[in-house]
């Protein structure tokens, strides 16, 4: 192992690799998907196979509570809603009740509603867990690292001081100390 660099002049050490050898069955199967869908005519993130879209859609029809889809706030144009595997506890996504994958895409109430939650969201998790700081990211298309590449979503990740470690990359495992509902509960009568 190489001792960290102290003096001006000392060699910058290597970077560390870890080894995610894993996600290449994930890459190869979503890009295989894709087209498999574009050669049958899907348009990728088609608004029908969205799961977002499901997800509104069955609360709308009465098929599901708040609770149960995991919607911590419904706005006029867009949700909170609790991610189904979280990174932490507390993890939220804000998204537009309209499919639409890009930012460039929102209308001016969506876009002023979207960061309007977002920034509520933020104080929601610092009063709900108390959280040292927080991860908030858009994944923008499938090379990006979106999951649900037509369906724009923010994701809020409560982060606390010392709560890395390897697990998630060594043992394919998150640790996540509190169940879905719980969660929902907490968020919930914190907005």
């Amino acid at each position: 192992m190489t001792e960290p660099f102290s003096e001006p002049g000392d060699p910058i050490p290597a970077l560390g690799r870890i080894d995610a050898s894993w996600r290449g069955d994930y890459i190869v199967a979503a890009t295989k998907d894709e087209r498999d869908d574009l050669a049958a005519g899907i348009v990728v993130g088609d608004e029908a196979r969205c799961v977002f879209c499901r997800i509104l859609r069955a609360h709308t029809d009465g098929a599901s509570t708040d609770e149960q889809s995991l919607i911590v706030f419904r706005g006029e144009t867009c949700v909170a809603i609790l991610n189904k595997y979280p990174y932490s506890s507390g993890h939220m996504m804000v998204i537009p009740l309209r499919h639409v994958g890009e930012l460039g895409e929102l209308n001016a109430a969506e876009h002023a509603e979207l960061w309007s939650v977002v920034t509520h969201s933020t104080e929601v998790i610092e009063r709900a867990y108390h959280a040292d700081g927080i991860n908030l990211g858009a994944n923008l298309g499938r090379a990006a690292g979106a999951g649900i590449p037509g369906h724009l979503h923010v994701h809020l990740v409560p982060r606390w001081n010392g709560d890395t470690n390897f697990m998630t990359v060594i043992g394919e495992t998150r640790v996540v100390p509190e169940a879905l509902d719980t969660t929902w509960a907490k968020l919930r009568a914190a907005w």
